[in-house]
């Protein structure tokens, strides 16, 4: 494989998709060496035709406002590979969700969805419509105009869509109701629904409990104990509430959040009332983190990155590259042991080389945050199976695809000098399982 061609090809064909390009290369660098071994992989064009979507849809969304004025907005559906089982993950509703972000997602997805050894392809979607200051009636007349366009290209062995940032418990809700009216049927279609019709407990706080019990396990492989160690997070939403109840529970100290505004220092650590505190406040004052301070008399620090406190582990648990050259310089000035991404391609490519170069545990998002899908995938078996598990049956499964995600991790990610590349693990693990399906289903 030539993998400096084949860049220079995608970057022809698709001009200004910088954050597609950028996962792009770093997936086939780190599966360079194992794709070699397989001359199989190069006759068949696997890489050729893995980074290429199987199809995309964009469509316009016509909606009404409160006011009777007619909106336009945008529509994506990225349905990159299903080889190994229908195209899964999350609708995105924000201002800045472009064709790039979208394929940037859905090719992490198919890697992702590969690693928790359930039967799910990668897809992503969503539009540039902004939730925030809409109301109730607002968002549902969007959510109904955006699944009257989406219907047809989605269903429970197709396409099942799920949450993201912008989609949560209310909007998926919405799309569903509209689906079940056109489709005619109730199937396990959409994830992180409601429990009230289908949805699975734990989902909202998956991601964040999977990419504890990931982090968990690199400290004990580490031989290092979690307890008392000191976490700068990153966002506020579920993600981070998520990760800060369960790193909490594990005897960890949560020291910062973040927001648009800026971020918080708690050195007293966000336990309790703190970490219910969070989604309430993300609820009311439109993301901002600063009345955090105010409430609970810790530190608000504006227009700044948390990366610059001293702590012993980083988890960026908002959007992509929020996590630099500059930051990663930083964190290891201050003696980081440990940065694992729980947001999605959460750290820039000269961080991470950074963080590997001086040996930095460093855990990539394909993997780490895989337990929010990995429980989206639980749901929807759950609704196949027209059964609900409990939460601690969830938990159980949950861990337990965390773990097996951890060791492939290991199976391949080990080096010479006995350092765990995981990043390299989880990018060969996950294409290796799909490379062969695809192999064995022929060229299609």
């Amino acid at each position: 494989m030539n993998i400096d061609k084949l860049i220079q090809q995608l970057e022809a064909k698709h001009p200004g998709e910088y954050e597609y390009l950028q996962a792009v290369k770093e997936v086939l660098i780190t599966i360079e060496a194992e794709y070699n071994n397989h001359p199989e992989f190069e006759k068949a064009k696997i890489a050729e035709r893995l980074v290429e979507p199987d199809r995309i849809f964009s469509f316009k969304i016509p909606w009404v406002d409160d006011r009777g004025d007619v909106q336009i907005n945008l529509g994506y559906r990225v349905q990159f590979n299903n080889a190994i089982g229908p195209y899964k993950g999350g609708l995105r509703f924000h201002p800045s969700v472009n064709l790039s972000i979208l394929k940037f997602l859905g090719f992490e997805q198919i890697f992702k969805n590969a690693l928790t050894t359930l039967p799910m392809g990668g897809g992503k979607g969503g539009s540039d419509f902004n939730p925030k200051g809409k109301s109730d009636a607002e968002v549902m007349r969007f959510c109904q105009a955006f699944m009257l366009e989406l219907w047809k290209y989605i269903g429970p062995d197709t396409d099942v869509p799920a949450g993201d940032i912008g989609v949560g418990g209310r909007e998926v809700a919405y799309m569903y109701g509209m689906y079940r009216k056109l489709a005619r049927e109730n199937t396990g279609v959409l994830t992180g629904k409601n429990l009230e019709f289908g949805g699975s407990l734990i989902r909202p706080e998956a991601t964040g409990f999977g990419g504890l019990y990931f982090v968990h396990h690199m400290l004990e492989n580490a031989g290092v104990d979690i307890k008392d160690k000191t976490i700068a997070l990153s966002g506020f939403g579920n993600v981070a509430w998520g990760a800060a109840i369960k790193a909490t529970e594990l005897g960890a100290k949560v020291v910062t959040i973040s927001g648009p505004d800026g971020y918080i220092y708690d050195a007293a650590g966000i336990s309790g009332e703190k970490i219910e505190y969070m989604l309430d406040l993300r609820a009311t004052c439109n993301d901002i983190v600063e009345p955090y301070a105010e409430k609970f008399g810790a530190v608000f620090v504006p227009n700044r990155r948390p990366w610059e406190v001293k702590v012993d582990i980083a988890l960026p648990c908002a959007t992509q590259n929020e996590l630099n050259e500059a930051d990663a310089e930083l964190l290891i000035k201050n003696g980081v042991i440990c940065v694992a991404e729980i947001s999605n391609m959460g750290c820039t490519p000269e961080a991470i080389d950074l963080f590997l170069k001086h040996k930095i545990m460093y855990g990539p998002g394909k993997a780490v945050n895989a337990g929010g899908v990995a429980t989206s995938g639980l749901e929807m078996t759950q609704n196949a199976m027209h059964i609900s598990w409990t939460a601690a049956e969830v938990d159980e499964k949950l861990h337990q695809i965390m773990s097996e995600i951890h060791n492939q991790c290991l199976r391949y990610g080990k080096e010479a000098d006995g350092y765990i590349n995981y990043m390299k693990g989880a990018n060969v693990a996950g294409f290796l399982k799909v490379a062969k399906a695809m192999l064995a289903q022929g060229v299609i």
